[in-house]
């Protein structure tokens, strides 16, 4: 059964927040960990895993690792995660014949060398989360239609599924917000940012099928994809949002959202 769906951001000033308004967004992700607690598997959509270009990747490898302390800061994720492989075996199948989909492993298919690392865009959002078994996902740039269809059969999917799953979506949105950053300034980012939020709060992502490439180019998320599918999910089954929070530290904004049943 789907019991809900979070926005969780990847950056590392999450964890250790800077300032106020990024401590209210702590806090509000200590919430959301706490909400969905009862959940017995997150499956886990990141743009910071494994990265293949056209095609959703499903992880299958058994043991999840947590890798590289990004920037230095050390997130005290000590232990290794387990993928649910029944889980993850029904996306796969269920998606193949609709979906540019890939099942991804590592040494061997099974048993204790099939390994795989995890990132900070999943290591992040684990920090606020009790440990549960894990399905990754990444996401492509594929058609955006194909990308909501893909968030609706997921719904259904999980729906349908013996145990309680909560979608967890690891994004940042404009990566554009300063002239020293990476990416330089772009006005598309805080733009970007702002819409992003709104439709947070109104538990409605539709207007992210207004945005063009171009614009999307210019404020330089991550998220948008990601976002796709969770607009797909949306239209399958009503939800109600809460915990919606935004912060901008630093070159890239972060927010969060619960979305319960």
């Amino acid at each position: 059964m789907l019991v809900g769906m979070a926005i969780m951001p990847h950056g590392n000033e999450a964890v250790y927040p800077p300032d106020d308004e990024t401590r209210r967004l702590h806090e509000n992700l200590k919430r959301i960990g706490q909400e969905l607690e009862g959940a017995d598997t997150y499956v886990l959509i990141t743009p910071h895993n494994v990265r293949i270009r056209e095609h959703i990747g499903i992880i299958m490898a058994e043991h999840l690792i947590p890798w590289l302390p990004f920037n230095d800061v050390k997130i005290p994720v000590e232990e290794e995660y387990r993928t649910n492989r029944r889980l993850a075996l029904e996306i796969f199948h269920g998606a193949r014949t609709g979906f540019p989909v890939v099942d991804i492993n590592f040494a061997t298919y099974s048993g204790r060398y099939s390994r795989f690392p995890l990132t900070w865009g999943e290591i992040i959002p684990l920090y606020f989360l009790r440990k549960k078994d894990l399905v990754l996902i990444t996401p492509a740039k594929l058609p955006k239609e194909k990308l909501i269809e893909f968030g609706r059969f997921l719904a259904v999917l999980l729906e349908k599924w013996n145990e309680k799953v909560a979608i967890i979506v690891s994004a940042d949105h404009g990566h554009a917000h300063r002239e020293d950053g990476p990416y330089g300034y772009a006005e598309e980012s805080k733009e970007y940012d702002r819409r992003v939020v709104e439709m947070l709060k109104k538990g409605d992502l539709r207007e992210l099928l207004e945005f063009e490439d171009e614009f999307i180019d210019r404020a330089k998320p991550d998220s948008y994809w990601s976002f796709l599918m969770a607009l797909g999910v949306l239209e399958e089954f009503e939800m109600e949002p809460s915990l919606v929070s935004y912060a901008c530290p630093t070159y890239y904004g972060m927010a969060s959202a619960l979305f319960r049943r």
